[in-house]
């Protein structure tokens, strides 16, 4: 393509050239010889008023000696011999300077009128007719060199040559820049499109070039954009709802602890360990090879009532609390919130940060979840009073899984760190009132994020609930030492 547009800037501008230079010399060589004429008769004027006066030789010679051409040898006069004088005798005719042209041709110019130029040996003579005091036509030659009529010509010609050549090479020089703009950024669209088909996601074109391309990198890139969230939002699905599957697992688990000794009951806690190694292998496989999303994706209009969720969530685990000797308190959930996230995340979230503490702290542990309404964001308080988190900026490490917990996939807190990001909140892991662990669910309402500057805000709220009700301890449901799922 580059090398096309080359050729056909190439082939234009040549014929441009051609179609104005070629004209322009023949009009210069032209002006040349108009010129070179045109003083010739200038310089045959000069001698017409001696030839109005006299006819005398003498006189003549002097005349024609005394201008410039004359005195080059240039310059010739030639009159015609009289008529008979009146005692018979006749004159004789006058040639004075030197002379070039023909007789045939100064008869002819004589007996025409008109001046003419006639080619001689090495130029041209312009024979000038010139009428005399007796009535006779003298005809005044004026020799004109060839190097005159074409004095300059050569010069302007190669002039003209050199802009033509340099016109066609600066053409041919912004032809080839101008294919390399256009030629380069579809050459990079083009690899780009075929890196992607080999599976490099990364790959994105530099928005370069003219408009054309520029709007087609645009929107290659927001494909590769769309493919990328397509694969991440799909391997995050499958993720979540292996992680979904740890819920039911547990509660399995629990009651498969239950079943006592015998050789179906030891078979039943193996099925079980087995089918959570599966689990936590098919988390691990997907979040491996998605790549880092910005937060879950809700809907348009997507929400759901956080009181009502949380109320049927704590329904579900209070049961298994019971059965392992656990204190549940649940706090704030008396009247409605709405909340920008919808019910499905939401009683993921409950699900991820409940089931860790019945997995990571000791049975007989308390457990509690306060909700709090603070005007432009809701508050979700889970908190425990088990042994707490060693290490809570490595368990809100996205993807990072504890090296010292067994079957720890690091999934359950991305779940709910995405819940909060995509309302414009966050979360955050520190010790609750209860001695354990302290979950912080920052959900924002408008797309705001919470105030930096209100760090102890969630701590407060705990020790605001933290007051018995209804015989129900309190704490957040959190990791434990071990690190979060």
């Amino acid at each position: 393509m580059r090398w096309a547009l080359v050729k056909v800037c190439l082939a234009v501008t040549a014929m441009v050239v051609i179609a104005f230079a070629v004209p322009l010399g023949l009009v210069i060589r032209e002006m040349a010889s108009d010129r070179a004429f045109s003083d010739a008769e200038r310089q045959a004027a000069m001698i017409a008023p001696a030839l109005s006066i006299t006819t005398d030789r003498e006189e003549l010679t002097r005349a024609v000696l005394s201008t410039e051409p004359g005195d080059r040898g240039r310059l010739a006069v030639h009159v015609p011999a009289p008529e008979k004088a009146a005692d018979g005798t006749e004159g004789e005719a006058l040639d004075i300077g030197t002379r070039r042209a023909s007789p045939k041709d100064v008869a002819t110019v004589r007996k025409a009128g008109r001046a003419s130029i006639t080619e001689v040996t090495d130029g041209f003579a312009l024979l000038q007719p010139t009428a005399l005091s007796t009535g006779d036509i003298a005809v005044v030659e004026v020799f004109v060199p060839e190097g005159e009529v074409s004095n300059g010509v050569a010069t302007a010609w190669l002039i003209l040559a050199g802009v033509g050549v340099a016109l066609i090479v600066g053409s041919v020089a912004v032809a080839d820049r101008l294919g390399v703009r256009m030629v380069q950024p579809a050459q990079r669209l083009a690899g780009a499109a075929h890196d992607l088909g080999e599976g490099r996601l990364g790959t994105r074109v530099p928005e370069e070039g003219p408009t054309e391309l520029r709007s087609a990198a645009v929107a290659f890139n927001s494909m590769a954009d769309q493919v990328v969230q397509l694969l991440a939002n799909e391997r995050e699905l499958a993720a979540d709802l292996s992680h979904r599957l740890r819920t039911p697992l547990t509660v399995l688990r629990l009651n498969a602890a239950s079943l006592g000794e015998g050789p179906a009951a030891d078979q039943t806690r193996a099925a079980v360990e087995q089918l959570e190694h599966e689990v936590d292998t098919i988390i691990r496989t997907a979040r491996e090879q998605r790549p880092q999303t910005q937060g879950i994706q809700t809907g348009a209009g997507a929400g759901c009532d956080a009181s009502e969720v949380i109320r049927e969530r704590m329904g579900f685990w209070s049961a298994l609390a019971e059965d392992e000797g656990r204190e549940v308190r649940l706090a704030g959930v008396d009247r409605t919130v709405r909340i920008p996230v919808a019910r499905p995340e939401l009683a993921a979230a409950l699900d991820a940060l409940l089931g860790n503490v019945f997995r990571h702290t000791p049975e007989g542990t308390a457990f509690a979840v306060d909700v709090h309404h603070s005007g432009d964001a809701v508050i979700v308080l889970v908190s425990d009073a088990g042994p707490g988190i060693t290490d809570p900026e490595a368990a809100l490490a996205r993807g990072t899984t504890n090296p010292d917990t067994v079957g720890s996939t690091g999934l359950g807190l991305d779940i709910v760190r995405r819940v909060a990001e995509s309302t414009g909140g966050d979360l955050r892991i520190g010790r609750s009132v209860l001695g354990g662990t302290e979950v912080r669910i920052w959900i924002g309402l408008h797309g705001t994020s919470p105030d930096r500057g209100r760090r102890g805000h969630g701590r407060r709220v705990a020790r605001r609930f933290g007051r018995p009700r209804r015989k129900e301890p309190r704490t957040t449901a959190g990791p434990a030492t071990s690190g979060p799922s």
